[in-house]
């Protein structure tokens, strides 16, 4: 079933920054940020802070086979049980073998066995995913990430709610939402070849700080004026808000160093996996990319998503599995123990999603096709419980065997962690109640 499109995609907030405007036009940036954003649908500061501070989501496109990685059944008959070999746990269960530093920090993460989706179909599911919703022709949903932003906002003058290095269309964005509340996209990636610089994230050349800070001036005495004039307070104070935000951005030391991996020790860039090529020659990309989230949790923002690889693997899974997978054994790992070295892992929680899983028999060309009624992902961190594997498929990863986890209840756990009741109801457009989580129910078997 060819996909429709039945929800917009709004202009991302990254690719409307610009600073080059600053150079004809003063402080550019609120401008184009105003004039994007929409009126706010509901105050803030209906929930306070959980245990889980922030959050990490890195998301696995195209659907990554459970039984390569998190779920592999070795006693199965071959067409089912495909070409890998397998490692075990300290607690005895298996990985794949792609996955032995992942088997090695069992003890601190959850892996989830028996995750239940509704529809094989990429675009709908990578919504649901960052939604909780399946797309309709009636009305939008926000990313979880948006509704982060708007329920708490930012920290420490740091976009609230940050992409690395971008979405790909198929995540929606702020649904009902404003716009404002839309993620921070670097369209930028800081394990790519040559130097990791985030496009226009710096005052233009040409223009001294001093001068920025003079148009800066003369901005906020017009400002002023204009409201000695009586002009619109309300437009005004938006206006506030967006120069405010910008300013800090382009102008804050500690926000330019939560943005780059300046600093960062070889010890830690070794231990997230730096130098891993894929088979094309290649950056793998991914150690860089979960390093650079850890730096920005880390500086103040709450919500951070990364995304890795290409799982689509009709055809060639071994060969696709091991490609991709070493490099996303070690970055995983790798964040796991220095978000606990460094005593951050309780406060910050770490989500691993894929859209859904891949079709428990080995197809002609040795690949494996889409499959949503049983798959796996992974919770860790963020006052989670530690090492469990919850929930299980049956024999050949088809079905759940006991403890079906919706994808609806992996999110609404995920948003009690950050102190946000999912049954609760934003307000969309026309003054319609909408709940957050879809209707899903925390699963508290997982939380510590």
């Amino acid at each position: 079933m060819k996909p429709q499109a039945p929800f917009h995609t709004p202009v991302p907030r990254r690719d409307a920054i610009r600073v080059g405007f600053c150079a004809a036009l003063g402080l550019g940036i609120p401008d184009i940020l105003r004039f994007e954003a929409q009126a706010a649908t509901i105050a803030p500061g209906a929930f306070t802070e959980g245990k889980a501070k922030s959050v990490i989501h890195l998301h696995l496109p195209g659907g990554m086979s459970h039984q390569e990685s998190w779920d592999p059944k070795p006693e199965a008959p071959g067409e089912y049980r495909g070409a890998l070999g397998v490692v075990k746990t300290k607690g005895g269960e298996v990985f794949s073998e792609n996955f032995v530093k992942l088997a090695k920090v069992a003890d601190k993460i959850n892996v989830i066995r028996s995750i239940v989706g509704k529809i094989p179909d990429h675009q709908l599911a990578t919504y649901q995913v960052f939604t909780a919703y399946t797309p309709t022709t009636v009305l939008d949903y926000p990313q979880m990430g948006a509704v982060v932003s708007h329920l708490f906002g930012g920290r420490n003058g740091l976009p609230p709610y940050v992409v690395i290095p971008r979405l790909s269309g198929y995540e929606g964005g702020t649904g009902f939402l404003s716009s404002k509340y839309g993620a921070f996209q670097l369209n930028a990636d800081p394990g790519a070849n040559g130097v990791f610089k985030i496009r226009d994230f710096s005052i233009p050349n040409g223009v001294s700080l001093e001068q920025f800070e003079r148009r800066k001036t003369a901005r906020d005495i017009v400002e002023q004026h204009m409201r000695h004039l009586e002009a619109d307070p309300d437009k005004l104070n938006t206006m506030d808000e967006f120069n405010k935000s910008a300013y800090s951005l382009l102008t804050s030391e500690k926000s330019r160093k939560a943005f780059s991996l300046d600093g960062e020790t070889d010890a830690t860039r070794e231990l997230y996996g730096k130098g891993l090529k894929l088979k094309n020659g290649q950056p793998a990309a991914i150690a860089e990319r979960l390093l650079l989230a850890r730096r920005l949790v880390e500086a103040g923002v709450r919500f951070v998503t990364v995304s890795y690889g290409s799982w689509d693997a009709h055809t060639a899974i071994k060969d696709i599995s091991n490609d991709q997978m070493p490099a996303l054994d070690q970055a995983i790992a790798g964040l796991v123990t220095d978000l606990d070295q460094r005593g951050m892992l309780d406060s910050t929680l770490v989500m691993v999603t894929t859209e859904f899983g891949r079709t428990p028999k080995i197809n002609a060309g040795n690949g494996r096709d889409h499959w949503a009624r049983c798959y796996s992902m992974l919770l860790a961190g963020g006052g989670t419980t530690r090492g469990q594997i919850y929930g299980a498929s049956d024999s050949t990863a088809a079905e759940p065997a006991r403890d079906a986890v919706p994808v609806e209840d992996y999110l609404a756990t995920a948003y009690r962690q950050l102190g946000i009741d999912s049954t609760q109801k934003l307000m969309a457009m026309g003054a319609r109640p909408v709940e957050i989580g879809g209707g899903g129910k925390v699963v508290t078997s997982l939380l510590s």
